[in-house]
């Protein structure tokens, strides 16, 4: 909070963490000054006072004590109180985050209508086409024709299977009772060993502080398993040789802000893998829905995931370089 010539009246701790200096030695001097350009502040709090704006957003970078700059987001606001504005700095990597996070949102909730649109629009014809070879096929009297139906048959029950894995996640009730994140990873730690049982070392990490929470255990089940599976079978040249890794590593995190809300405490899960990492050509797509890097893949995995997490309010990212694959999974706690 400043004064409309820029004296500070008022600075929060973050502020004295990011410039390494004490809270009193900044309350009482002119914030423009604590910017390597001080000149484009000055002129926002002069716009500010004859209420040019309401409010005026930036970009700058922010002197450190025995440190580079620090480049923020600067939002300059209009307050209720005459003669105080009040200045809020966003680390740019932090801005950048949160912007990554709202399209993570936007991108999952225009998946999820679309999915559900098209699956319906799917599935009422492909009864209709099924039904009808099995009509046909009575009819007909030749072997050889009768397995051209068998086609149509075998792969309008594929399509049916698809389509059903599609409306899953939207059919099923939201069973909630309290869960123990480590029992879900124990519970996904067996089912991937018991698939792949040499070769792939899996490495627990735990912080056993973090409290159960309420939520859906089998969905969080399926959410971890369809990410480890991935990993597992990106794996495959490390299995064979007999060098492969997944981490399963739980933390606390506190006063995290994600899905465009802050929380107090919120768990986060990370499953770390040494393969080949996220392709290139897909890495912002990933949780697109029928997106695969791999052949056969059917590319609903990471999407059902994504899906069964943000039903917890939660948010699934990746941070991919060859030799490391990470996916985050954040839940807010109670």
């Amino acid at each position: 909070m400043v004064r409309g010539d820029g004296q500070v009246l008022f600075a929060n701790a973050a502020l004295e963490d990011a410039m390494g200096l004490s809270r009193r030695s900044i309350e009482g001097a002119p914030l423009p000054d604590c910017f390597v350009d001080p000149v484009v502040l000055r002129h926002a709090l002069q716009g500010a006072r004859s209420n040019e704006f309401a409010a005026l957003r930036y970009d700058a970078q922010l002197k450190r004590v025995h440190h580079e700059p620090l480049p923020v987001h600067v939002i300059v606001a209009q307050t209720e109180r005459a003669g105080e504005i009040i200045v809020e700095l966003l680390p740019l990597e932090a801005q950048a985050r949160q912007e990554r996070e709202e399209r993570l949102i936007d991108q999952a909730q225009a998946n999820k209508e679309l999915i559900r649109n098209l699956a319906h629009e799917i599935k009422n014809p492909l009864g209709g086409i099924r039904g009808a070879a099995q009509l046909l096929e009575l009819e007909l009297d030749s072997k050889e024709l009768a397995e051209y139906t068998q086609v149509i048959i075998h792969e309008a029950d594929r399509l049916q299977t698809l389509v059903d894995r599609l409306l899953a996640p939207h059919r099923r009730p939201h069973v909630v009772g309290d869960v123990n994140i480590h029992e879900v990873c124990e519970r996904v730690r067996s089912l991937v060993l018991a698939e792949f049982p040499r070769g792939l070392r899996v490495v627990r990490d735990y912080d056993t502080s973090i409290p159960e929470f309420r939520g859906d255990r089998e969905q969080l089940i399926q959410a971890l398993l369809n990410i480890v599976h991935n990993a597992a079978q990106a794996l495959a040249p490390r299995i064979a040789v007999g060098d492969a890794e997944i981490v399963f590593r739980s933390r606390v995190v506190r006063q995290i802000t994600f899905g465009k809300q802050r929380y107090r405490l919120a768990l986060e899960l990370h499953v770390i893998d040494n393969g080949p990492g996220v392709p290139d050509s897909i890495k912002d797509r990933i949780f697109y829905p029928l997106v695969s890097g791999r052949d056969g893949g059917s590319g609903l995995g990471l999407t059902l995931a994504q899906t069964f997490v943000q039903q917890h309010h939660g948010l699934i990212e990746c941070d991919s370089v060859p030799g490391r694959t990470d996916f985050k999974i954040l839940i807010p706690l109670p």
